[in-house]
């Protein structure tokens, strides 16, 4: 466990001493005490190596004095967007292997020290639960990191709640990350009940209860699974209306709702097996709502939310649905189901219905790996972004700016209308797939409009962002989180 403190800004005796330094090499407080107390060496180590001072670039002086060994990382210019967080991923990844850090972090505010301890963290994440041959060379030895700054119990009431930001995050790389044999739907809704121990209230619905709902959508998709589905109703009540002890419901609570397939083969469409292993993790939309219903009640959010999860598995079977098969959905609506494999809509639609019915929320989000179309479309630097209202789109956008996971306005238009015409089908109310590969991402999204009604929605198509196949600067290559740290900045918009 990565032990973070925030100190005095005085130099250590000995050590590993890491020093940001931004373009110009202007040194100054602690890195100017450091040159001085090293004769210059750090000055002409920094121009003997050529170092600039640019985001991402580093120099290292060995044995410089009584220090183990001193790392300077460019800094960048001054003010660039989440220049303390990259660095604090830079610390992480360049210094893995030593067992305890200091950084020079007095040339920042406390918000910045807290960004870059947070930053740090987050590059830091392993998953090696099944990794049992591990050499000791190999393994991660990181185990504290002093951030020494001028303004110490400030950063630390900040990384406070950035702390609890931090383990909804890795919470989701963990489920995302983890085999299907492992994380089935009943073993995923458990590990969700470990959150009321946060103050989170779970409720875990099985084959019966989904059955005696109507959940005809959710499951067509899952029967064809040894593994019975679950929904989980994960409520956080934060809102200051609650203090009163009187009212226990929800307060038109913000609804997030997540996409759990925990494998996906596609079913009776099955897929091809080439990258087929990679369906593990066709379940990172759920994956983004429990660890962002952590984060919520980590740090106590004062505003209502709620999050709900339909769990399943698509397999193929003697039971599975066929292409062809009308189901009737919860919402009374029925659907004819020609591509098994567009599964994950027929999940979010009764999950969907049921969250505005029971809750009667301010608005709903909806996360979810949906389509490959919109990695065709964005690639893996934006998640696609779909919603029936201007202002709610343009409130996630800015958060996701601000914490760096981005977000892509795509078309949506009304029920009746272009897109939205393909979904018709010629024996049912719809049909689960549009009238060919193109814009696929569109009429998917268009198919959940049906199941919302009038609440204030957004579909976030987190395909192309939720698995990394290369490390990023404050994301080892894998499982990223995405989303956890977005609807964290969300819903602090909502809060009282």
């Amino acid at each position: 466990m990565l032990e973070i403190t925030f100190a005095k800004p005085v130099l250590p005796e000995g050590g590993v001493l890491v020093v940001p330094v931004g373009e110009g090499l202007e040194l100054s407080g602690l890195a100017m005490a450091l040159d001085e107390a090293l004769g210059g060496g750090l000055k002409r180590a920094l121009e003997a190596a050529g170092f600039k001072g640019k985001a991402g670039s580093s120099a290292t002086l060995l044995a410089p004095g009584s220090y183990k060994r001193v790392l300077a990382l460019g800094a960048g210019k001054p003010g660039e967007a989440r220049g303390a967080e990259t660095l604090g991923g830079a610390v992480s990844a360049a210094l893995g292997k030593e067992e305890a850090v200091s950084v020079l972090a007095d040339g920042v505010n406390a918000e910045e020290a807290a960004a870059l301890a947070l930053g740090l963290r987050l590059r830091a994440y392993r998953f090696d639960k099944y990794r049992t041959t591990l050499k000791d060379d190999e393994k991660p030895k990181l185990a504290k990191v002093a951030v020494l700054t001028s303004a110490p119990k400030e950063a630390a009431a900040a990384y406070e709640r950035l702390s609890a930001v931090a383990k909804g995050v890795e919470l989701t790389r963990d489920l995302v990350t983890e085999p299907a044999n492992v994380l089935f739907p009943a073993e995923f809704a458990e590990r969700c009940e470990k959150l009321k121990k946060l103050g989170v209230k779970v409720e875990v619905m099985g084959q019966t209860e989904l059955d005696e709902l109507g959940f005809g959508t959710l499951l067509a998709v899952s029967q064809g699974s040894a593994h019975e589905p679950k929904m989980v109703v994960m409520q956080w009540l934060g809102d200051p209306a609650h203090e009163d002890k009187k009212a226990k419901k929800p307060v038109a609570p913000i609804a997030l709702i997540g996409k759990g397939v925990c494998f996906d083969s596609g079913g009776i469409s099955i897929k091809p097996a080439a990258g087929m292993e990679d369906m593990k993790w066709d379940m990172a939309g759920a994956g983004a709502v429990t660890g962002a219903m952590a984060a919520l009640a980590g740090r106590k959010a004062r505003v209502d939310v709620v999050g709900l999860i339909g769990l399943v598995e698509n397999m193929p079977s003697g039971t599975a649905t066929r292409p062809g098969d009308v189901v009737k959905s919860y919402s009374g609506q029925t659907v004819e189901i020609l591509n098994t494999d567009a599964e994950g809509r027929l999940v979010l639609a009764d999950v969907l219905h049921y969250a505005n019915t029971r809750f009667a929320p301010r608005l709903m989000v909806d996360l979810a790996t949906l389509t490959g179309a919109i990695i065709v479309g964005l690639g893996h630097e934006y998640a696609g972004l779909f919603a029936n209202d201007d202002e709610l789109a343009a409130k996630l956008a800015l958060a996701g700016e601000a914490v760096g996971e981005k977000l892509w306005r795509m078309p949506l238009v009304k029920k009746g209308q272009s897109y939205d015409k393909e979904l018709n089908s010629p024996i049912a109310d719809v049909k689960n797939i549009g009238g060919g590969r193109a814009g696929g991402s569109i009429t998917a999204a268009q198919f959940l409009q049906r199941f919302v009604g009038e609440t204030k929605w957004a579909h976030l198509d987190i395909a192309g962002v939720a698995w990394a196949g290369k490390d990023s600067a404050t994301a080892p290559k894998g499982a990223t989180g995405f989303g956890v740290r977005l609807l964290d900045e969300f819903v602090k918009g909502f809060e009282g």
